[in-house]
C-alpha cells in the first residue's frame, strides 16, 4: 500500500472480502485499479530462491471492466522480494499459452524461481514483471 501512496494513488481495504485486497484510486480523474496480493515463504535453492503461489481459477477468469493486478511477494532472509506485478489478463494468457502453472482443485499454482535479479515462472522469462507499475503512473500533486 505505501509504494502505491508513494506514487500518488490514495488507497484503500474492502470492508468485505471477496477477491480483492487492495482498491487504488486515483482521485483526480476516479480511475480505479483492484490489486490482489499473494505471498509466499522462500524455498532455498542452490544459488537462487523459489515462492509458491495459488490463485483461484474462477478469479482469474473472471475478467470484468476493472481487472486485477496480482502483486506476488516472497519472505525471503526476513526481507521481502521485489514485487513482480501481474495483470489479470496476463496469467491466463501465460498458462494456456506458455504453460505457466499448473492447475489443480480449482487453483492455479505458480512457482516463482529468483536468480541474480531475474524472476522465473515454469522456464519463462517474468523479469519484465518486476516492479512494473505501469498501470499505476506516479501523480504529481
Amino acid at each position: 500500500m505505501s509504494e502505491f501512496l508513494m506514487l500518488g494513488w490514495n488507497v484503500a481495504i474492502p470492508e468485505v472480502d471477496i477477491g480483492d485486497d487492495i482498491f487504488v484510486v486515483q482521485d483526480d480523474n476516479g480511475t480505479l485499479r483492484r490489486v490482489q496480493v499473494k505471498t509466499s515463504t522462500s524455498t532455498v535453492r542452490q544459488g537462487s530462491f523459489s515462492g509458491q503461489f495459488s490463485v483461484s481459477v474462477k478469479n482469474l477468469r473472471n475478467i470484468s471492466n476493472i481487472l486485477v493486478h496480482y502483486i506476488f511477494l516472497v519472505r525471503h532472509n526476513d526481507e521481502w522480494s521485489k514485487p513482480v506485478i501481474v495483470r489479470q489478463d496476463y496469467l491466463p494468457d501465460h498458462f494456456e499459452n506458455n504453460k505457466v502453472g499448473s492447475e489443480a482443485k480449482g487453483n492455479i499454482t505458480f512457482y516463482f524461481s529468483y536468480h541474480k535479479g531475474k524472476v522465473e515462472c515454469s522456464g519463462q522469462d517474468f523479469t519484465k514483471y518486476i516492479k512494473d507499475y505501469t498501470d499505476f503512473p506516479k501523480i504529481e500533486h
